[in-house]
């Protein structure tokens, strides 16, 4: 993962969370695929985590590159809805099929 990435939180500017509660999987499904092994994998440009307790949604900056109009989709309904955008800073990404099975 580069550092580049961008976390959307899931609770807007005001704190107030965004509803309906699971736009980040429905964000996040959009962009996946099904693999060999007939199980759906997250897109590595964009995908859910969660970071301290509060669900997000990790855009990599990458993707304006590969796909600029979901890029474009994605930052634009985060800005019109008011959600919290910031720069990733976490020191360890790990893609969420991948935390499951450290866990």
């Amino acid at each position: 993962m580069s550092s580049d990435a961008m976390v959307i939180e899931g609770v807007r500017e005001d704190g107030s969370k965004l509803r309906p509660s699971d736009w980040i999987e429905r964000i996040s499904s959009t962009l996946a695929e099904f693999g060999a092994d007939h199980r759906l994998h997250y897109s590595p440009w964009v995908h859910p985590c969660v970071i301290q307790g509060q669900k997000c949604l990790v855009i990599e900056r990458d993707l304006h590159e590969k796909d600029p109009a979901a890029y474009r989709y994605i930052m634009d309904f985060a800005e019109q809805n008011g959600l919290r955008i910031q720069p990733d800073r976490r020191t360890k990404q790990v893609p969420v099929e991948q935390e499951r099975r450290l866990n």
